[in-house]
């Protein structure tokens, strides 16, 4: 099921960003085999203490870990080692978050393990990179993605507090990088024979997700002013409220396409007359004045009773800004894919879907996050291990 059925991937993946990257290969239809230690496992199994109550399910670490498989594994011992080993030489890839330095530490930094397996695609996520002074950094994505790249600052309103991403952001982002990266590196395998190296880091992803600004300020080497609602240079795309303070956006970013429809759609037509109103450029000068004509109609109607207005305007282009509740009743969210059922005991679970879908090779998830261990004996049996081999690991506390 789905186009990397067949592929085997050995995921040494914590958090997010690394088990987000092998949640998309999982969803693509590989096998994915998450190695875990002993004792709490992938620390973002605490998420659910981490919401604050005593939950019994952890909706962050289900989302990123359906349908792989879990072995627990003692990597500091040298039997443990020996079986990640093992594991990785009859693998197509091995993704991982884990620091390039405690990589080198166990002999599963890229050179060892090309060497071991030339065929096989190493997938590596870092913070920050893996040259330079903080090459070896830790970083969570509000760091790496979130505020060193530039995202926060861009977002922050003069006298404001930078805002607060949401969880997951940048490492989901990077996630879906590497998931592409590795894919690549497989399509290129299927011609060469050889497998290689392939990386990102959280940095490098809040880079390219600014990049629209970035390039802009490399390209003419001034700096982009952060938006401002009230004085919008075009008007027409910009975000405003109905009556009970509800927010929508406005996405005319064509200025002369989009300007018409708008003044129709507000019942002033009389404005594409105003000359203070008559360019893009007056438009833009006179911003403040404009946005804060709209603001005063928009205030005069709920959002129920202008969505017909809206949707009845030809080219007038927009959208609510929805809460999580609207967002998961929103028809159109469903139409598109954005959730899907995951098989889970005799029902399913409903989680927010990974964002492609292949119709020619259709993927389906095929479990729920597996619990710490749960494959562990499966595994070391498709390793060739007989029962006492499983059994001793077991009592040794090489394998949980």
């Amino acid at each position: 099921m789905g186009p990397l059925a067949g592929v085997r991937v050995v995921e040494l993946g914590v958090w997010i960003a690394g088990p987000a990257a092998g949640g998309i290969l999982a969803d693509w239809g590989a096998d994915v085999v998450k190695i875990e230690p002993p004792g709490v496992g992938d620390p973002a199994r605490l998420f659910a203490r981490m919401l604050g109550a005593d939950l019994p399910f952890n909706p962050p670490f289900e989302m990123d870990n359906r349908s792989k498989r879990s072995i627990g594994l003692d990597l500091t011992k040298p039997e443990g080692r020996a079986l990640g080993l093992e594991l990785i030489d009859r693998a197509d890839v091995f993704l991982t978050n884990v620091r390039p330095a405690g990589l080198a530490r166990l002999g599963f930094d890229p050179q060892s393990l090309l060497a071991r397996n030339p065929r096989l695609v190493y997938g590596e996520i870092t913070g920050y990179g893996r040259e330079g002074p903080d090459a070896d950094k830790a970083a969570y994505d509000i760091a790496g993605f979130w505020a060193r790249s530039g995202i926060a600052h861009m977002l922050t309103q003069a006298g404001a507090h930078p805002p607060f991403q949401r969880g997951g952001m940048g490492d989901h982002g990077t996630g879906l990088a590497a998931a592409g990266a590795i894919s690549a590196a497989l399509f290129e395998r299927e011609r060469s024979g050889k497998g290689q190296l392939v990386t990102t880091s959280l940095l490098r992803q809040g880079v390219y997700t600014l990049s629209f600004d970035l390039a802009t300020s490399l390209r003419f080497g001034v700096g982009l002013a952060v938006g401002n609602r009230k004085t919008m240079g075009n008007p027409c795309i910009n975000v405003y409220a109905d009556a009970d303070g509800r927010w929508f956006w406005i996405v005319g970013l064509e200025g002369e396409r989009h300007w018409p429809p708008l003044a129709r759609a507000v019942g002033h037509p009389e404005w594409l007359g105003d000359p203070r109103f008559a360019t893009p450029a007056e438009r833009a000068k006179n911003a403040a004045a404009l946005i804060a004509e709209l603001d005063a109609v928009f205030a005069t109607k709920p959002l129920a009773e202008w969505k017909p207005i809206f949707d009845a305007t030809e080219d007038f282009w927009w959208s609510p800004v929805q809460n999580l509740d609207e967002v998961m009743a929103d028809p159109q969210v469903r139409a598109a894919g954005g959730f899907l059922e995951v098989p889970d005991g005799d029902g399913t679970t409903t989680l927010p879907n990974s964002p492609a879908d292949f119709h020619g090779t259709p993927a389906q998830a095929r479990w729920m996050a597996p619990s710490l261990g749960q494959h562990s004996d499966e595994v070391l049996r498709e390793l060739g291990k007989n029962p006492s081999e499983r059994k001793a690991l077991f009592e040794k506390g090489v394998v949980v």
